[in-house]
């Protein structure tokens, strides 16, 4: 018995320094970021590890001005609220569709959905502008949104899938029985069952678009850069300013933070009761 107790500490003992360990790695490069913007240039390149000597805070004051911090904040939040929503409303759809009318051709096309899951968007990229340039569908933010649905319908309409599947047959027969249609059985009584997994694919999709640099970079001109784009414009081919760099990446992550600590608590919920059930 004392054996087993022992052994048991031992192991919560090595789990508990391995939880540290983790955590000081996943955690030291954002404290870097966060501390260097109060820093002068030459303070963070000779020693980017300490504290700064004094506050400064004029890199944040330079980096809102150079980034045009409004008009791409505005640009970020169009395309990720549009983004959201359309990634809510049809793989919603197509997962209650898919998961209510099980056939044959249905269950192929979750099988591909699936599928186009594991291909890299790097992979495409070169084809993607070719194609889509040629039909002049670049250069604008509407565009984007689609694009954006494009490759976010596939693991929204997995989640939600999984999680319809567990919800009873028995809630849309009785909901028929009421007069209800396909449409409202959905709207009415499915989909506000599904508030922990649309909130786990709004938190999801929130993080993936708003912090995205490659799409953005290759459909978007130069008026309508998104925050990540104009962050990048403080890294030049020979110099770099770390400290106007890190002060537009904190200013840029600052909304998304917010965002996913006000909805983080339904992430786990949503991801258990979409992909496992």
């Amino acid at each position: 018995m004392n054996t087993i107790l022992k052994s048991s500490t031992v192991n919560r003992g090595l789990g508990f320094i391995l939880a540290i360990f983790f955590a000081i790695t996943y955690i030291f490069p954002f404290l870097l970021i966060v501390i260097n913007p109060f820093k002068e240039r030459v303070e963070i390149i000779e020693n980017p590890l300490s504290l700064p000597i004094e506050f400064n805070f004029d890199n944040f004051r330079s980096a809102y001005e150079q980034m045009d911090y409004p008009a791409a904040f505005a640009n970020s939040f169009f395309i990720t609220a549009g983004a959201l929503i359309l990634l809510v409303i049809f793989p919603s759809m197509l997962a209650f569709y898919l998961a209510r009318f099980n056939n044959r051709l249905n269950n192929m096309i979750f099988f591909m959905l699936v599928i186009s899951m594991i291909i890299p968007f790097q992979a495409l990229m070169i084809p993607f502008v070719s194609i889509y340039g040629k039909l002049g569908m670049l250069n604008d933010r509407v565009y984007l949104l689609y694009y954006y649905l494009g490759f976010g319908t596939s693991l929204a309409t997995f989640v939600y899938h999984g999680f319809i599947k567990a919800i009873p047959m028995t809630l849309d027969e009785s909901a028929t029985i009421e007069g209800a249609n396909k449409f409202q059985v959905f709207w009415y009584v499915i989909f506000p069952i599904m508030r922990p997994t649309t909130a786990t694919i709004l938190i999801l999709n929130a993080l993936w678009v708003w912090n995205d640099y490659l799409l953005p970079s290759l459909v978007l001109i130069l008026e309508d850069r998104t925050l990540p784009l104009s962050t990048f414009t403080f890294f030049g081919q020979y110099t770099s300013d770390y400290g106007l760099a890190m002060a537009g990446l904190v200013l840029s992550i600052i909304p998304i933070i917010i965002f996913y600590l006000i909805l983080q608590r339904n992430i786990i919920s949503g991801i258990t009761d979409g992909a496992l059930k």
